[in-house]
């Protein structure tokens, strides 16, 4: 699950993700900071790996550059610098996680979000207020959200194979068996798997949580089904032709060669 804590305020934004990959953990503080309608200055990171060790990863520098603040990654083994972080985790097991049950990650997100606001709206003895209420101070001192929205999606470029299922994130997903031998474009969000072709949509699929799973369309099926069938009929109408294998003369060997074959008389038998 993805927090983000306000350092002033105590304000908890938080979203669960399908994985810790970096596209899914851009794409989480993304949807988070859309949420809040503001770009903080600085972003912490305790050493994540989809975002960076000792080092940003490129895609999360380039989405930090989008927005104009600046992702610092902690030192390992320093507790004292994300006191507040773990604070909150253990605070979200004890008053959210514990008794509740959930049928889904859509489930899931959907009980955090009407927990939130109560969450929020506590008093904190530490900063004299409700962070309802001291939101507006940590807002007003961050940015504008950037005119253009940094890449956070997964995205690749394959040659649709004859199965016509594409792989993402350890998962295959169909795609109209028509575009079978023809490049396609397969990107990714938190919540859907989308190909195109040449700006077209060819296939769209509701994003599993889980790992190793084929995902098929039925629409899909019944195509390749209806290709197949095309093509035996076609198969079964086309005229046998019989194959004729031309047979090379000897005789422009001795030609080439200049032999010169005898010319053997016929042998007569004369019966007595």
């Amino acid at each position: 699950m993805l927090v983000m804590t306000s350092t002033f305020s105590g304000f908890i934004q938080a979203r669960m993700l399908p994985s810790r990959t970096t596209p899914d953990l851009l794409g989480g503080m993304w949807s988070l900071i859309q949420d809040a309608g503001a770009v903080p200055a600085r972003l912490t990171w305790d050493n994540e790996t989809g975002i960076g060790r000792g080092k940003l990863t490129d895609p999360a520098s380039a989405f930090a550059g989008t927005l104009g603040t600046q992702i610092k990654l902690l030192k390992a083994r320093d507790p004292e610098s994300k006191g507040m972080v773990e604070r909150m985790n253990r605070f979200f097991r004890s008053r959210f996680m514990s008794g509740r049950v959930f049928s889904s990650p859509d489930d899931f997100n959907h009980q955090l979000d009407a927990w939130l606001p109560i969450a929020n709206n506590r008093i904190s003895r530490s900063r004299r207020g409700r962070p309802n209420d001291l939101i507006s101070i940590d807002r007003a001192a961050m940015r504008t959200l950037p005119p253009m929205a940094p890449e956070v999606m997964f995205r690749n470029t394959v040659r649709l194979p004859r199965d016509y299922y594409v792989r993402v994130f350890s998962n295959d997903y169909s795609v109209d068996p028509t575009m079978i031998g023809r490049v396609v474009d397969v990107s990714a969000s938190l919540d859907s798997v989308v190909v195109h072709h040449d700006g077209l949509l060819i296939a769209e699929h509701r994003r599993p949580w889980a790992r190793q799973l084929t995902v098929t369309d039925p629409a899909h099926v019944f195509r390749a089904a209806e290709l197949r069938a095309q093509f035996q009929a076609q198969h079964a109408r086309r005229p046998v032709v019989a194959a004729v294998v031309e047979t090379a003369s000897l005789a422009h060997y001795d030609e080439l060669f200049s032999v010169d074959v005898p010319v053997v008389p016929p042998v007569l038998a004369v019966a007595s």
